[in-house]
């Protein structure tokens, strides 16, 4: 499976399947964002999603992978930190604010400097076109931030905090795209980078959540919560590695674009499964954010 999938980069079949795998895992990341903040504390979901990640990845990474070698071992190291990063610091926006307000901005502040990364990094440039089509993505994604915010009636210093930290959520957004990105190409096999990173970085924030559920006392039905973790740990596997691979066959920066696309489905998620209301303006940003996705992928 790993050598077939080696033998697709940079051919024309390989940039179809990485849009496919793409615009997958932006549906699947929209659900998985909406899985972290329901009903449950969003430390305690996490956590739980990230048991799942280790448990299910488990036999994969042990048995079925070659298993890393060398310097891969760093490169994983480097994933675990990144991520773990970018998990608290989107715990904290989705602690302080709602998911439509949160979500947007840490999608709409990534895309940007993950195409300046790619071209650093990967020596990728984007046409004027394209870059029109960032702008119109982006844009459209923080205006639908706004749109929300503008709505919001909870304590603007909560939503002040939240901002802020969903602001460098995007960030490590950003960094942990290109990051993955490098490193899933150091590895052989790429599934065995998949893996292993999975296996390895659902190891922390089950301890984080264990520690905040001593702290606050709270005792949530574990049943309906260990649901919500595996089903969170596949979609997470849908997400996080369908756009890993495609990072592999295909230009990262487009990739990470059109993954973006996700805050289209997060809209739609927030407005029937999660009773948030969905209007006339804010279809039309999210018609304005899947045109800006178009336009970067036909503009290349």
């Amino acid at each position: 499976m790993g050598e077939w999938l080696v033998s697709l980069e940079g051919t024309d079949q390989g940039r179809q399947l990485a849009t496919l795998l793409v615009l997958t895992a932006a549906l699947a990341h929209a659900a998985f964002g909406a899985l972290q903040k329901g009903k449950h504390d969003p430390w305690v979901a996490r956590g739980s999603i990230d048991l799942w990640f280790t448990l299910v990845s488990a036999p994969v990474a042990l048995f079925v992978v070659p298993w890393p070698e060398g310097a891969m071992w760093g490169v994983l190291a480097g994933a675990m930190v990144i991520h773990f990063i970018y998990k608290v610091t989107m715990a904290l926006a989705y602690e302080y604010a709602a998911y439509t307000v949160v979500y947007p901005v840490v999608r709409g502040s990534g895309p940007l400097v993950t195409v300046i990364f790619a071209s650093v990094v990967f020596h990728e440039h984007f046409t004027l076109v394209q870059w029109l089509g960032v702008a119109c993505l982006s844009g459209g994604i923080l205006l639908l931030a706004l749109r929300n915010l503008s709505e919001e009636v909870i304590d603007p210093w909560r939503v002040k905090v939240a901002l802020v930290w969903a602001v460098l959520c995007g960030l490590m957004v950003a960094v942990y795209t290109t990051y993955d990105a490098w490193g899933i190409r150091q590895a052989t096999d790429p599934f065995t980078f998949l893996a292993w990173f999975f296996f390895l970085s659902g190891v922390d924030m089950p301890i984080i959540a264990i520690m905040k559920l001593r702290k606050s006392g709270d005792r949530p039905q574990i049943g309906p919560l260990m649901w919500r973790g595996f089903a969170g740990a596949v979609i997470g596997w849908i997400s996080f590695g369908g756009v890993m691979i495609a990072t592999r066959l295909d230009k990262v920066g487009e990739a990470a674009v059109l993954r973006e696309t996700s805050t289209v489905f997060a809209a739609l998620i927030g407005w029937f499964i999660l009773g948030e209301k969905v209007g006339p303006r804010r279809l039309a940003l999210m018609t304005l954010i899947a045109i800006g996705a178009i336009i970067v992928e036909m503009g290349g």
